[in-house]
């Protein structure tokens, strides 16, 4: 979800009125997945590199995404929405949001609707390393792991690979997004900022998706000749 600081510049306004604002898109996206059919739809809403921003919009954020969680968690609860959080286990989150993180996962953990996991205080290489981390705390023999038992040890390791990557403001990177879980996902990039995105801009990025060819490293059997399976 990018663009939010430029978002506020272009309007001379502070770069916590750009965050402001993303709450609207914020739901606005939601309800349009869930309208779509999305079963699993993630948010990438702080990453731990983020705490290397100024601490009066660290501080800003930490208020606002509380607030945000509070005001909709009624909302998502009755859409049927499983909310989890991917990542908060950093001693600086204060302690009142990390409890009502655990509340909203709490309130929607048996809904089972669409799955919204919000990441925040995420890192795909931190994740990573948990993983192997758990792996060796579980005595598992080096020749023994798979991509199959390590992707168990990663959090939430029910949630699918990613299918689509949706990257607002026409930048193009990763920046340590679930590095796991997207290694064959397809990207979008659309140049709207964050705060202007809307529903209609998440449909067709969805039909952008749809028209991909997806042949996960092989080759389309209409090929070079090769007869249709």
């Amino acid at each position: 979800m990018d663009g939010n600081g430029r978002w506020a510049a272009q309007r001379s306004l502070p770069r916590t009125s750009g965050h402001r604002a993303a709450e609207t898109t914020v739901i606005d996206v939601i309800e349009a997945a869930r309208s779509a059919g999305v079963e699993w739809l993630s948010l990438y809403a702080f990453s731990t590199e983020n705490w290397r921003r100024p601490g009066s919009e660290v501080d800003f954020l930490m208020h606002l995404v509380r607030r945000v969680v509070r005001k909709h968690a009624p909302l998502l609860h009755a859409r049927g929405i499983r909310c989890r959080i991917l990542g908060g286990s950093d001693a600086r989150i204060p302690a009142p949001l990390a409890r009502d993180f655990d509340d909203l996962m709490t309130l929607t953990g048996a809904n089972r609707g669409m799955t919204l996991t919000v990441a925040f205080d995420h890192g795909g290489r931190g994740d990573i390393v948990e993983a192997a981390r758990s792996l060796i705390r579980s005595g598992v023999a080096a020749d023994a792991v798979s991509e199959q038992s390590f992707a168990a040890h990663l959090p939430f390791p029910d949630t699918p690979d990613v299918d689509l990557v949706i990257r607002t403001s026409g930048e193009q990177r990763i920046s340590n997004f679930m590095l796991w879980q997207v290694a064959y996902a397809e990207w979008v990039f659309p140049p709207v900022l964050w705060p202007d995105f809307r529903a209609a801009h998440f449909v067709e990025c969805v039909h952008t998706y749809q028209q991909r060819d997806r042949r996960f490293g092989g080759v389309a059997p209409d090929v070079n000749g090769a007869p249709r399976s």
